[in-house]
This record gives structure tokens, sequence and C-alpha cells, in this order.
């Protein structure tokens, strides 16, 4: 069945080719902005490759060719005109926002809902951007934005929560089950939690009680075996909250609280590292290995999936109805 909604997406990186995908397969028209020439040529093969995948991997049972009607590939924001939803996905700056939410806003409806994929910056400080604050919601995304259940629906201070149960439902059209935020907070839930592990993890590292290896390996073989299914506090409850009462009450205070940016990222980056992107970072790889290595984790996405549908957030309550 289509969907009616027709949603706009500003920006053809790597997350919005994949969001752009989603939506396509979830039956949306979607009219695709790029705003840096250079992605125009890229965006389609991109595109088309996330759809011939999904596919194979069962996420449709249609060819990409049965998309393309849906697609508009174009640098024209009057484009936008008739969405009702526009998602911004540009870098995070806040001077290029800004100009994309100029352009936008002088082609949509007053009703237009306007979000943005930020990670970093607050949906509260985007809204000043804007004529319309209250239209203006967070979406974060994860990728690849087709294949993951994530999704994070953020209200700044100034936005009618209406629109953000608007969304909330909406997305569950998407393969979603989304988390709605009320309350907005730099990084949002899972940025929160994530950064948290990798502040520990630098120092861990950077102060010599374990290698990048070392820590990857505890992380997959712990974290990793288990959060597919749940969260951390399903999980002390399933594993026995006393327990984690007992240690958080020596541990927390040891624990890393500092505030700079660490050596071990900040040299890497200083020196051009951009992961197997370019082959360059915590890991040395060839160009070969990091190539299989995106290959592996998008193989890697299209599994992990078909795992975790088979045990959504509400499959004891399904149980119980058994």
């Amino acid at each position: 069945m289509t969907n009616q909604v027709s949603v706009g997406v500003v920006g053809l990186g790597l997350m919005g080719c994949s969001i752009t995908t989603c939506l396509l397969m979830a039956g949306h028209k979607v009219v695709a902005i790029a705003p840096l020439p250079t992605d125009v040529p890229t965006a389609k093969p991109r595109i088309e490759e996330h759809l011939q995948k999904s596919l194979q991997e069962g996420l449709t049972t249609f060819e990409p060719s049965y998309y393309w009607p849906s697609l508009l590939i174009t640098e024209d924001y009057s484009a936008l005109a008739d969405c009702e939803l526009v998602i911004e996905c540009t870098l995070e700056n806040l001077e290029i926002k800004r100009a994309v939410y100029g352009k936008i806003e002088a082609v949509v409806s007053v009703d237009t809902v306007i979000t943005s994929n930020t990670s970093a910056i607050p949906i509260s400080v985007l809204q000043q951007e804007v004529k319309y604050p209250t239209r203006f919601l967070g979406l974060h995304w994860a990728e690849p934005s087709h294949t993951t259940r994530f999704l994070e629906v953020i209200c700044g201070d100034l936005s009618d929560v209406s629109k953000g149960e608007w969304l909330y439902e909406l997305s569950h059209r998407w393969g979603k089950e989304p988390t709605l935020v009320r309350k907005d907070i730099r990084g949002f839930i899972t940025n929160r939690l994530m950064y948290a592990l990798y502040r520990e993890a630098f120092d861990l590292v950077e102060k010599g009680y374990a290698t990048v290896e070392d820590v990857d390996r505890a992380c997959r073989n712990n974290a990793g075996y288990w959060m597919t299914l749940v969260g951390p506090f399903r999980w002390m409850d399933l594993t026995g909250v006393p327990a984690y009462h007992t240690v958080l009450k020596e541990l927390f205070p040891t624990l890393s609280n500092r505030t700079d940016v660490p050596p071990l990222i900040d040299d890497l980056v200083k020196a051009g590292a951009k992961g197997v992107l370019n082959a360059q970072g915590f890991y040395e790889y060839t160009p070969e290995e990091a190539r299989l290595w995106r290959e592996t984790f998008e193989d890697f996405s299209y599994e992990i999936r078909k795992l975790a549908l088979r045990y959504p957030a509400d499959v004891v309550k399904k149980k119980m109805k058994e």
C-alpha cells in the first residue's frame, strides 16, 4: 500500500541515501535534495545498491526499478513544495544547516514538519534558526538507516509535542522501534550512553589497562551478546538488580570523568584518519581490508536484523497471549 505522506530528504551522503532507501521501501514518494552537486551522480547508484541488497535479503519484494517513479533526485529546493515532512541530514555545521533551513522554509508549507538528523547539535539550538520552531524536531537515525530498528524522535524546547507523536507513529511504518524524546538534551539518549562508553574505552587504552583490540573484544562478547535483545535496565532485571547496586558503589567513583578530547582520537583525526573510508583508523587496514570491512558490516546489518525481528520489544507480551 502506498504511503501518501510525501517526504523530502536534504543531504545525499551515505546516511541520506540509506534514509531515502528506507522511506522508498515504506511506500513514500521521496524528493531527495543534493546540496552538493557532487552527490547527484553518486546518490542513485548508492540507493540502487541498497534496494538490490534489500531485495536479496527479503526486506522488499520489488526490484529497484519499481521505486524510481517515487523518487526525484534534484538540486532544486522548490521540488520540496508539496512535502509534508522534510528530513535534513547535512554536515554537523550550524552555518550549513542555517543556510539549508532557509532554503527549505522558502518553499514548503507552514504546516510542513521539518526535522534534523543531527547527532551533535541540540534541537533547541537548531530551532533558533527557523521561522516556525514549533514544527521543527529531531529525527536521529542510525546507519544503515534502512536496516536498523533504531530511531529517536526528539522534541526541542519549542516543539509541538503532537508533531513528535505523529512522527513516532509514522516511523513504525518505516520498520522502526522508535524512542520519543520529549525533553531535549545534547546527544539525546543513545549518544549519551554510547559516548560514556567511548570515554571509558579511551581511558582504559590510554592508561595501558588494555589494547584497542582487547576493549573491542570485551564489548563484542559481553554487551554485544545481549544488547540486541534488551537494554541496560532489562539486563539488570534479568541478571540480578542487587549485584549492580553493590558494584556501582565501588566502581562509579573510579570511572573516567575527563572532559578533554582523548589524544588517541585527536592524533588520528589530525593525521587525516577517517576509519575504513580511507583505510586509516584505530586499526591498520590495507585498502582491500577496509573494503571488506565495509561489506562485512553491511552483510552483518542484514543478518542481525533478521535475528532482531524475531525478538521485538513486545516479544514477551506476545508470548503471554499465546
